[in-house]
């Protein structure tokens, strides 16, 4: 912006990072939140709701409620319910569920923010999790008193909670009640018609139960009343039937989907992979591993996806290789699934020639995709690559999880490069987002790795004297 002439202010910077957030660029969002601030701009509260919700995405939760609970309220900047969300959601994609129902008393008792229908299906969800069915039970029917009225999605979640409790006649009541208004008879779920993830779980809800006939039957029903299944409806019933002991009644309606041309996601070719090789039919699971390689009617990155979930090491390599030849991988997150896949099998050079097709291609990597790469240099014995990708991430405004720093001091303790690591170590004891207690554990524990205790005692003993440290004093 500055190289154009054009002067960047709160307004840019904001639509900016949503425009980043919305294309699924989170580190590109932290970037530009960095130097909206670096700028000495202040935030409002449109910009800090894009940070934390890119926080979130890039796991990096910590820094997300620093900015909820310290940094909106030192800038006089009141939250919202979207303010909450994005963290009440990724506390529960950790199964931090507890926490999450503890935030959310927070916001209605201590900050007096109205939740809205995002947070109630958040909360009601983590109340499932937590085996509080009773508890979202009352939250759910509170909520038209509370001028939030439920959704579809609402509904699903209720659906499945009930039936996580096993309350499965609680469930088959509410799900009628949303046939009912599809039925134009109104009723307490008047306006809020089944989809096909309601069908989905209400589908799951009988293979738990053990009635696979009305699970196949639901299948046909929905079909009936104009919703149309899919890839997870199929995976669904196909595993319902697979745990039934009808075997060959799923793998016929699996070569019919085929025949037919019906999209197969990961999740369900996957589903019948594990069926045949449970079944001790390795040849057909075999089979399907084959045709994957080349792929028709299904993209080379479901295929590649199907291969890593499933452990194939050489068959994903081999075609992730012929792919990304022909330029057709678009998705990163493909990436990401290659990279775990070598990692998992120590193949720490592939790790790294995966992240620099990832760069090639154009993708700005996460902490942890970043955090998997410097492993892999680290791995290899290459600790000056290690290093200079480390400072060329932060260059590009990446903001990175303790976990890289981290390991970045880990990196350069086994390079024996103790002046470099106390100079980082002073740097990031600067920084308020780094938790200083694991910051000197992890240099204590570098430094009694390289046999010198003196040092690593005398970090121990200043931390259990004080709750801070001195950085001179590492030094």
């Amino acid at each position: 912006m500055e190289d154009d002439a054009v002067a960047p202010d709160l307004v840019l910077f904001s639509n900016l990072i949503h425009l980043a957030l919305r294309g699924g660029d989170a580190p590109k969002a932290l970037a530009l939140f960095s130097r909206l601030r670096g700028a000495g701009i202040k935030p409002d509260l449109k910009a800090y709701n894009a940070a934390v919700a890119a926080y979130c995405k890039s796991d990096l939760l910590r820094d997300a409620k620093r900015l909820l609970l310290h940094d909106m309220p030192a800038d006089g900047v009141a939250p919202d319910a979207e303010s909450y969300s994005p963290i009440l959601a990724a506390l529960a994609r950790r199964g931090r569920h507890l926490a999450a129902v503890s935030l959310f008393s927070h916001m209605r008792s201590v900050a007096r923010v109205k939740p809205d229908l995002s947070v109630f299906n958040i909360v009601l969800n983590a109340y499932g999790q937590l085996d509080l069915a009773r508890e979202a039970d009352r939250l759910f029917w509170s909520m038209r008193r509370a001028g939030v009225p439920p959704s579809v999605v609402t509904y699903n979640t209720m659906l499945r909670v009930y039936g996580d409790a096993g309350l499965f006649g609680e469930a088959v009541h509410l799900f009628d009640l949303m046939r009912s208004s599809s039925n134009g008879n109104g009723g307490a779920g008047s306006g809020v018609k089944p989809n096909v993830v309601t069908y989905n779980t209400m589908i799951a809800i009988y293979g738990k139960s053990l009635e696979d006939e009305k699970a196949g039957n639901l299948v046909q029903g929905m079909q009936a009343n104009g919703v149309q299944p899919n890839a997870i409806t199929y995976s669904t019933i196909l595993s319902i039937w697979v745990k039934a002991g009808k075997l060959d009644r799923a793998a016929k309606l699996f070569e019919k989907l085929r025949e037919a041309g019906t999209e197969i996601d990961p999740v369900l070719y996957q589903t019948m992979v594990v069926a045949y090789e449970r079944a001790g039919l390795v040849s057909q699971a075999k089979r399907l591993l084959h045709d994957l390689k080349d792929p028709e009617g299904i993209p080379k990155e479901t295929a590649i996806k199907i291969f890593a979930s499933a452990g194939r090491v050489e068959e994903a390599a081999w075609l992730f290789r012929r792919a990304a030849n022909t330029n057709e991988i678009k998705d990163s997150s493909v990436h990401r699934a290659m990279m775990d896949l070598f990692a998992k099998n120590r193949r720490h050079r592939n790790v790294i020639e995966v992240f620099d097709e990832m760069r090639r291609v154009g993708h700005l990597p996460d902490s942890e995709t970043i955090a998997t790469a410097m492993n892999a240099y680290g791995k290899l014995k290459e600790f000056d690559k290690a290093a200079a990708l480390y400072q060329a991430m932060r260059e590009e405004g990446c903001v990175f999880s303790d976990r890289v720093h981290f390991q970045m001091i880990s990196l350069l303790g086994a390079q024996k490069d103790f002046m470099a690591l106390e100079a980082l170590v002073g740097e990031l004891s600067d920084d308020p987002s780094i938790d200083k207690r694991e910051l000197y554990l992890v240099a204590a524990g570098v430094y009694e790795r390289a046999y010198r205790f003196d040092k690593a005692s005398q970090i121990i003993s200043q931390i259990r004297s004080s709750n801070g440290l001195d950085v001179q004093k590492l030094r």
